[in-house]
């Protein structure tokens, strides 16, 4: 049995920050529905208060090398994944940096296959300078991983500018029956990951959005403006498909694994990030809002500071009722119980569409206003001080 206990609280509490940063074993389960390398450095930060905080990531993204992988394989994107558990690594581990380094390496984009071919049989031989600097048995788990990545690769398989640590990764799912879960475990273990990762579902599946002038676009590289321009009219809708080619929506359900993480969460954070790739992405399998909104913990909404393509003439206030509505759509009951405040800072956050306090507070969600943007982060919040908020809230 759960009390949801109210209490006064200082933002960010001293007192307990201390408490977290001597003993971040005990600290708060902090949950977060995420994606791409927007928290890479609040992740950072973040390890030093908790060593308990839950990284639910979005497994759609369909460019770059990662879109090679998913179509020589039929998986799910593993290039974030791999961003967020080396970002909680424990970098103070003898050996961890320079696994850090492996699994950040890209393979060059101006050599031919023959070339990045060999590079590869190096790193099975344990010849490459990326491996020699590693110690066993972490050096042959990853040689292993790399042989066996090189029996499963196509011939036609495009190496130019491949990410090391998606390889290996891919590798890893591949070796253990198409499944995520292990894989990551045993990696979060070798290089003792700060925190819990794992994929919303475990599924080849990609993103769809319908845009206000009526066009669709399928694949989540579409949409971020990162590999193409940005879209030009804004996103209106937006679900899951099994196919670039084919718009037809599916309506997967998180797994019981998944099911659990949520309800245990001591706070659940919608956190900046592209609003519809990332974070919406994250809330459209069947039963996550039914799920959150069983859990009685603080809900706390965290927009976005600065300029984001995907949240095009959405104000905050719009932005909320678009988390509020996805959230009822996977199952919570008439949208509630599943937001409780949204942190801003409304002195030094750009927020490019407005704020509207009112139009939040119609929707029952209190605004917690506080320095979050520092001059040498703007006009980006600062790691370090989100972290310490979101620990105090928790």
């Amino acid at each position: 049995m759960r009390l949801k206990i109210i209490r006064e609280v200082d933002i960010p509490d001293p007192y307990r920050l201390e408490l977290y940063k001597r003993v971040p074993e005990l600290g708060p389960r902090i949950l977060f529905f995420t994606g791409g390398s927007a928290l890479r450095k609040t992740s950072r930060e973040l390890i030093k208060y908790t060593h308990n905080s839950i990284h639910l990531i979005t497994p759609f993204d369909s460019g770059g090398s990662s879109a090679v992988i998913r179509e020589a394989f039929a998986m799910p994107a593993v290039g974030d994944i791999r961003n967020r558990l080396m970002s909680l690594a424990d970098q103070s581990v003898q050996g961890n940096p320079e696994i850090y380094e492996l699994f950040a390496h890209r393979l060059p984009k101006n050599l031919g296959q023959d070339k990045l071919r060999q590079e590869l049989d190096a790193m099975v031989a344990g010849n490459h300078r990326l491996i020699r600097c590693i110690h066993d048995p972490m050096r042959k788990i990853i040689r292993n991983h790399f042989h066996q990545f090189l029996d499963a690769m196509p011939d036609d398989f495009n190496l130019k500018g491949a990410s090391l640590g998606n390889l290996i990764l891919t590798a890893g799912y591949l070796a253990n029956r198409r499944q995520m879960d292990p894989v990551i475990y045993i990696f979060s273990k070798l290089v003792q990951v700060c925190g819990i990762v794992r994929p919303t579902i475990n599924k080849n599946l990609h993103l769809a959005v319908r845009l206000k002038d009526g066009t669709t676009t399928i694949g989540q590289h579409l949409m971020t403006g990162k590999e193409t321009a940005p879209l030009t009219s804004p996103i209106e809708d937006i679900w899951l498909t099994d196919s670039l080619e084919n718009e037809t929506p599916v309506f997967p359900s998180i797994r019981n694994k998944v099911r659990d993480r949520i309800e245990k969460a001591d706070l659940i954070c919608y956190p900046p990030g592209s609003f519809y790739s990332s974070i919406i992405a994250n809330l459209l399998p069947t039963g996550v809002g039914k799920t959150v909104a069983k859990n009685s913990c603080p809900k706390v909404f965290v927009p976005n500071t600065g300029h984001d393509p995907e949240s095009h003439e959405l104000s905050v206030s719009k932005q909320i009722q678009v988390l509020l509505n996805y959230l009822k759509k996977s199952g919570a009951p008439d949208g509630k119980n599943v937001l409780d405040f949204v942190l801003l800072d409304s002195k030094n956050g750009q927020y490019a569409s407005g704020i509207d306090p009112q139009g939040i507070r119609l929707q029952g969600v209190e605004i917690i206003d506080l320095s979050l943007v520092e001059r040498s982060s703007s006009p980006f919040i600062d790691e370090q001080r989100l972290s310490e908020i979101l620990a105090s809230l928790a």
